[in-house]
């Protein structure tokens, strides 16, 4: 997807659903104690550490872990909703905005996450920029396989497309998630 046009749909993403997100940083804080927010290091474009920025979730003092590793108990209660509709993700249209992700692409991984970057420098993923949503969760792939996440992630990096990008958007805003199975 062009440069401009992630940075138009961020801006304009921001700006609609900011009545939402001042809502949601109300409930978070009210809910349990500490930020609404929270930034946390993660592997960028060329291997490039960075900080996303993302809805707290959990209760301060979590380990930082893969998604795939946290303990239920971790997990505020607002913060199972949030993260079920993916609301969690919002804040991360600034990490568009500031060029160090892009609407569509692979997941960025915690620079733990040695076995997921180690796939992904096989499959050239570090090439473009991370996503906010990307092939893989679509197909319902998560870092717990890093081997079949990569594959992924290479053939989207092989094959994007603006038609692809948008699919992917749609594919996550409306929810519904291709049976990866079938494929």
């Amino acid at each position: 997807m062009p440069r401009l046009l992630e940075v138009i749909l961020a801006l304009i993403g921001l700006i609609a659903l900011s009545p939402l997100l001042l809502m949601i940083v109300i409930v978070v804080r009210a809910s349990s104690p500490g930020p609404a927010f929270f930034k946390q290091i993660r592997i960028g474009r060329n291997q490039k550490p960075f900080a996303i920025l993302k809805i707290r979730t959990m209760w301060l003092g979590t380990k930082e872990v893969g998604t795939h590793l946290i303990e239920t108990e971790s997990i505020t209660r607002i913060g199972r909703l949030l993260r079920k509709l993916r609301i969690d993700e919002i804040p991360q249209l600034f990490n568009v905005i500031k060029g160090d992700m892009s609407l569509v692409g692979p997941r960025p991984c915690l620079p733990s996450q040695t076995d997921v970057i180690a796939a992904r420098v096989i499959e050239n993923v570090y090439s473009i920029r991370p996503g906010i949503t990307g092939l893989s969760q679509i197909q319902g792939l998560d870092m717990a396989r890093p081997h079949e996440l990569a594959k992924v992630d290479g053939a989207y990096v092989r094959s994007r497309t603006l038609s692809l990008d948008l699919y992917i958007l749609l594919k996550t805003i409306t929810g519904r998630a291709i049976d990866r199975r079938s494929n």
